[in-house]
């Protein structure tokens, strides 16, 4: 059975970075899209990073919100996930989830997935 787990979340100032991992187990996702999504208090889901599975060309997709901030990456011998968050703002607090696609390539909106993690917490405060 596959799961996904997050680490990595906590608490940090305004222009702090945290980095976000996610371990997956009970099946290898290398071929499949991986994306992050969060869920602000009051607001809905929203994927905000989306990274190819092995065969896909190009670079990773981002919402505009975070683009130039964050990075995804991966690692698929590790079966791992990577949120790097740099400059944060009180409106990146978040619980943040790891997602896995049942399709190859990240193409338009972030959504359409598949299996998650529980997520982890990230709040933003002076």
């Amino acid at each position: 059975q596959l799961q996904l787990v997050e680490s990595g979340g906590g608490l940090v100032q305004p222009g702090g970075s945290l980095r976000l991992s996610c371990v997956a187990s009970g099946y290898s996702l290398d071929v499949f899209a991986m994306a992050w999504f969060r869920q602000a208090p009051g607001k809905e889901r929203e994927g905000i990073a989306c990274i190819h599975g092995s065969g896909g060309v190009g670079g990773p997709t981002y919402v505009d919100s975070v683009k130039g901030r964050f990075t995804i990456s991966r690692e698929n011998a590790k079966n791992s996930l990577f949120l790097q968050m740099n400059n944060l703002t009180v409106d990146d607090t978040a619980v943040y989830y790891c997602a896995a696609a049942p399709y190859y390539y990240c193409a338009g909106p972030i959504d359409g997935m598949e299996h998650w993690g529980k997520g982890v917490l990230v709040t933003v405060s002076p």
